[in-house]
């Protein structure tokens, strides 16, 4: 099953411990604002996604059902 990968940039401190558990679909870019390079989880990256949303001490990722 696929997700929505949600982020409310606005919570987001760009601290990039999303981008260490999941680097495929999060990256900080060279001014250190996070980038999504994919929208929606897939098979290969759900389990590295879920531990990067549990991670964000500002709860600032979410997952949505589609």
């Amino acid at each position: 099953m696929t997700m929505k990968i949600k982020v409310d940039f606005d919570l987001c401190e760009s601290n990039g411990l999303c981008e260490a558990m999941a680097p495929e679909v999060f990256e900080l870019d060279d001014d250190d604002f996070l980038q999504l390079n994919a929208e929606e989880t897939t098979d290969e990256n759900m389990d590295n996604v879920k531990r990067a949303v549990a991670a964000c001490p500002r709860a600032a990722i979410t997952l949505v059902e589609e």
